[in-house]
């Protein structure tokens, strides 16, 4: 009998509430599925809907970071790297789940290979508006102010606000705008001296073949789970597959 081959495991967006239970269902299914040959979940951003901030202990965000840390106990490392919808995950989560934060922008080796993990925002260049507002939304000063000033009833009726504000945008902004550029992907690429980058953000799953420094290279998107749980499935055989979970569906 051949052993079992190795894998890492890549998610992102899948944009948790407790209005959604049947996605909360789907990826607390994955943690208790992923066994010893997972080598390591990275959740590249968005895994909450809305976060807005770790003082935020309702039941819902409590079964979630109960299922996160039942995972990281029995061995499994996972890392989480912020999205635009919850960037406010701060240290005590990270702490209550046994989570590892990742830089937005980070390089590991994967099995031998290169490969670059963000969670994608930044590299929509022409959606000029989210770039300002998230220029804003990140300055650590203004986060310690929010979070000193006002309390979490307030952060609330705010977080609804930029919803609304967000979804208004979407839906006034073409989707070629709101996609990344090729120019933005080329440069970190490059910067970084990979051949591989996989991201989010965009809900557009797919691998995307580039040309880069006269050398095949590849971006490879994550899906959203609004349709159902997707990720990328990286076996230390070099073999990479996009799947589509379903209510059945078992990672092994």
């Amino acid at each position: 009998m051949n052993p079992t081959n190795h894998r890492t495991l890549f998610i992102s967006d899948l944009h948790l509430d407790e209005n959604h239970p049947n996605i909360t269902a789907q990826f607390f299914q994955l943690l208790q599925d992923c066994d010893n040959s997972v080598d390591a979940l990275y959740i590249l951003g968005d895994l909450f809907e809305v976060w807005i901030g770790d003082d935020d202990n309702n039941p819902f965000h409590q079964q979630v970071i109960a299922a996160l840390r039942a995972a990281t106990r029995k061995g499994l490392p996972i890392y989480f790297m912020h999205g635009n919808r919850d960037f406010l995950i701060g240290k005590k989560f990270l702490q209550a789940t046994g989570c590892q934060c990742l830089p937005e922008e980070t390089k590991i080796l994967l099995y031998g290979t290169p490969v670059l993990l963000m969670h994608g925002d930044t590299l929509c260049t022409r959606d000029i508006a989210y770039l300002r507002w998230r220029k804003i939304a990140r300055n650590p000063l203004l986060q310690k102010i929010l979070f000193s000033l006002w309390p979490l009833s307030l952060r609330k009726k705010l977080a609804d606000k930029m919803r609304a504000r967000s979804m208004q945008h979407t839906k006034n902004t073409n989707l070629a705008q709101m996609d990344v550029t090729q120019e933005a992907v080329i440069q970190v690429m490059q910067k970084y001296q990979v051949d591989i980058l996989i991201h989010g953000h965009t809900h557009r799953p797919g691998f995307f073949s580039l040309l880069l420094e006269n050398k095949n290279a590849t971006r490879i998107v994550l899906g959203a789970w609004h349709e159902g749980g997707n990720m990328l499935r990286w076996d230390d055989r070099g073999e990479r597959k996009l799947l589509l979970m379903t209510d059945h569906t078992t990672i092994t």
